[in-house]
């Protein structure tokens, strides 16, 4: 019986698996450490949202925390597909490489849309989205991949057997492989452009939010440029190569939405509620320097004439608060004082019974 790798204690282990312990070929190992550690952390931070869900002052962040914990389900299912790139391809783990990388890419890429949206409308005043409508945005976005890897891998396994993706040379199958992701690829440049509207907007406090997304969604396209590049335009010392590129892609991206947008998200989870990051309620009660577009001008509701009326009258007093009318005090020019009782002479004084002149 022919002994197992360096590290692999169980010689009968399956020549599929020995990636997974063999310390000659080192990176299978260190991937395998990496990506484990990532889907604890997942885990972790999944557990930790559930537990601060009611410590979440804010009802804006607090609609969005769905769509982050099916973020943080996409970002479990980054690091659990690592080890099917680690593990040998075979006719059981093509169909799930296939399938799964565009699928789990495509809801986490579809959340930070749902969320980028919704920072878009918050940054500028406006009505933000509900959680109802954040959420099936999210999944229905992403059902558009699943769609298209479904028709892929059924429509390739009935056309032939389920090990066309071994039987399949290494240049034709990566081609195949990044042609499946086109979806993926305008999502995630989607994705960027509408968190650089973030950026825009009077108020300025969730702009912070905006800077999480676009920084992973730019790391993200990065990472995936490299990837494409590794496979489709340099040439590989060869085919086993394959597998080491995208099994690194998948757990550094995977890092990359913890570190860049999962911390720094949990770090404002439960932070108070800033009155400045909303529009005030109130503001159509507020007075405002009101004008005539028609008719005959009012000059009391122009500030102007307000602004005049206290340089021309000294006396003249200015409430800024209340209605935008002058208000003057005016000298009076009546008499008002307490009348006093006079004596009036009878008519019938000079009256003695007789007609005058007789």
């Amino acid at each position: 019986m022919a002994k197992g790798p360096r590290g692999c204690l169980n010689e009968k282990l399956d020549a599929r698996y020995h990636r997974l312990c063999d310390l000659d070929a080192a990176w299978g190992v260190v991937l395998e450490a990496v990506a484990a550690a990532g889907a604890v952390t997942s885990v972790a931070f999944m557990l930790a949202l559930l537990v601060l869900v009611c410590k979440v002052q804010d009802s804006n962040r607090r609609k969005v925390l769905p769509v982050q914990f099916l973020f943080l389900l996409g970002v479990l299912g980054i690091f659990g597909l690592t080890f099917a790139f680690i593990i040998t391809l075979d006719s059981s783990t093509g169909p799930t490489r296939f399938f799964l990388f565009g699928v789990l890419f495509s809801l986490c890429f579809s959340c930070l849309l749902a969320h980028a949206l919704n920072l878009m409308k918050l940054v500028r005043g406006w009505k933000p989205l509900s959680m109802l409508v954040m959420l099936g945005l999210a999944v229905g976005v992403s059902l558009v991949q699943d769609i298209i890897a479904i028709e892929f891998v059924v429509l390739t396994m009935n056309r032939t057997n389920s090990a066309i993706f071994t039987e399949l040379s290494p240049p034709r199958r990566n081609e195949d492989f990044v042609m499946l992701l086109i979806f993926v690829l305008f999502l995630m440049a989607l994705t960027f452009l509408t968190s650089c509207f973030i950026f825009c907007g009077p108020f300025t406090g969730w702009k912070r939010h905006g800077i999480h997304i676009y920084l992973t969604t730019f790391l993200s396209i990065a990472i995936w440029a490299a990837w494409i590049t590794l496979l489709l335009v340099t040439p590989t010392p060869g085919p086993e190569w394959d597998d080491t590129i995208l099994s690194s892609a998948l757990v550094a991206n995977g890092w990359v939405f913890l570190l860049i947008y999962v911390i720094p998200e949990f770090q404002l989870l439960t932070k108070q509620q800033n009155p400045m990051d909303y529009p005030v309620e109130d503001a159509f009660c507020k007075p405002q320097f009101m004008k005539q577009s028609y008719g005959v001008e009012n000059r009391a509701y122009s500030q102007e004439e307000i602004t005049q009326g206290l340089e021309e009258i000294g006396d003249t007093i200015y409430a800024p608060y209340t209605t935008h009318f002058q208000l003057q005090n005016r000298n009076s020019q009546k008499d008002f004082s307490i009348p006093r009782a006079q004596t009036r002479v009878s008519p019938y004084n000079d009256y003695e019974g007789r007609k005058s002149g007789s």
